[in-house]
C-alpha cells in the first residue's frame, strides 16, 4: 500500500469511502518498555473527518453510510490508502473496511 502527500485543506470522499484521522500508535508496551519505530503496529483505530454520500444503488438512490463525522472506529490492517497532510495521518477507506464504532 502506497502512501501519498498532498496539500489541501478540505478532503471530500466519493462514493462510499470514509476519511479517518489515524490514531496514534502505542509508544509503551503495558510493562512500560518503549517500542523502537520498526517494533510499532500500524493503527487500527481512527476518528471519521469525512464521509461521501454513500453507494449508488441500481436504482439510483444512495444507501447512506453507516458511520458519521466524529465516530471512532476499527478498520482493517491493510485497508484503504494512507494519505499524509502536514504532520497528520489519514487512511482512505472503503465503508466495508470500517469493522466496527469504537465507544
Amino acid at each position: 500500500m502506497a502512501a501519498i502527500s498532498i496539500n489541501v485543506s478540505t478532503v471530500k470522499p466519493l462514493g462510499d469511502r470514509i476519511f479517518v484521522k489515524v490514531s496514534p500508535s502505542e509508544e509503551k508496551t503495558a510493562g512500560g518498555i518503549l517500542l523502537p519505530d520498526a517494533a510499532k503496529e500500524k493503527p487500527q483505530v481512527g476518528e471519521v473527518v469525512a464521509v461521501g454520500p454513500g453507494k449508488r444503488n441500481d436504482d439510483g438512490s444512495r444507501n447512506e453510510p453507516d458511520v458519521k463525522v466524529g465516530d471512532k472506529v476499527l478498520y482493517s490492517k491493510y485497508a484503504g490508502t494512507d494519505i499524509k497532510l502536514g504532520s497528520d495521518e489519514y487512511v482512505l477507506l472503503s465503508e466495508k473496511d470500517i469493522l466496527a464504532s469504537v465507544i
